[in-house]
């Protein structure tokens, strides 16, 4: 299983005996077989025939369109499962407070497990950091006593709050100064580290949501994020206990020297933005790290499968969809 991204201008894609040829200046410059590829990525002015879109969709490819200068997706789906069971099952559960509540709750709690796991790592390894570290992850524990008595979603969301402030500050120390992270900002971020991970989470909120569709689920109704007009509730609900995980990946490129906050980003009033040379290096690091970004999204699939009585019959990969009887 694997992601194509393609961020090259005037880059024209199609469909050639189970591959994409792509052509630059109507000259053929690569191919790449569709088989193993689970999404595309676009980005910038690169066009595609129809065909190959229809090629994509029946092999349960999901398409990521990354437009403007932030990069924001447009998701084209793939095929959705045949069981339409699940949707009804979770439209029922979506309009059960108590079960909102109780699933919202188990979701934060693996999200604050994960940050104290990691900062536990952590100071093992940076003992500069190691106060610091062990301050944050005695407030976020502080935090985590509290969900049990949080008897709405609005209370469940200022604890996780308040305990994402905490990580936050505990997760500045260990980020090189210059990188000129001092808190999680965004729309836009206003320095590298910050576009760094605004990028990472919404890559990965793409993946959530084609693995949801595939896995049969609507990814535009959660639980714990409200219905709102053009967002994937379902898949920023299960992002946040994966929020961790996107989290180790930026930090290591950091670590790794991959990008380097000078050269690789500009900044304007507009918000700080990785620039080409720097997306090439990081689509290839995603890619390498997608292998464990992704076993989390199959296990919060799985588990999300199991909590509205509709669990997986067999593992299914991010954007995989299940084809039509007798296909």
């Amino acid at each position: 299983m694997s992601s194509l991204f393609v961020d090259r201008r005037g880059a024209h894609l199609e469909l050639e005996s189970g591959a994409i040829v792509f052509r630059e200046n109507g000259e053929r410059i690569g191919t790449v077989p569709i088989a193993p590829l689970t999404r595309v990525f676009l980005r910038g002015e690169v066009t595609l025939s129809a065909s190959l879109l229809g090629k994509l969709g029946e092999q349960g490819v999901g398409v990521v369109i990354l437009s403007g200068r932030r990069g924001k997706p447009s998701l084209l789906l793939a095929r959705p499962h045949n069981d339409a069971a699940r949707r009804v099952a979770q439209i029922e559960k979506s309009l059960d407070a108590s079960f909102c509540l109780t699933y919202a709750r188990a979701l934060i709690e693996r999200k604050i497990d994960h940050q104290i796991e990691w900062f536990d790592e952590l100071r093992s390894r940076d003992m500069q950091a190691r106060y610091e570290l062990t301050h944050a992850m005695q407030l976020i524990a502080g935090h985590k006593q509290r969900l049990p008595s949080a008897d709405s979603l609005a209370r469940l969301r200022g604890i996780e709050g308040s305990a994402a402030a905490c990580y936050f500050d505990g997760l500045k120390a260990v980020v090189p100064e210059s990188w000129q992270f001092k808190s999680r900002n965004r729309r836009p971020p206003k320095d590298p580290f910050n576009a760094l991970l605004s990028l990472t989470y919404t890559l990965a909120h793409a993946e959530l949501a084609i693995a949801l569709y595939g896995a049969g689920f609507d990814p535009y109704v959660g639980f714990y994020h409200a219905l709102d007009f053009g967002r994937e509730s379902l898949a920023a609900d299960l992002l946040e206990a994966l929020r961790p995980l996107c989290d180790r990946f930026c930090l290591r490129l950091v670590k790794k020297q991959t990008l380097s906050p000078r050269d690789d980003f500009s900044t304007t009033e507009n918000g700080c933005l990785l620039g080409k040379a720097g997306r090439a290096r990081y689509y290839a690091a995603y890619e390498e790290y997608s292998e464990v970004l992704r076993a989390g999204i199959q296990a919060e699939v799985e588990t999300l499968a199991e909590r509205v009585g509709h669990a997986l019959e067999a593992p299914v990969s991010a954007g995989q969809a299940h084809s039509g009887d007798g296909e």
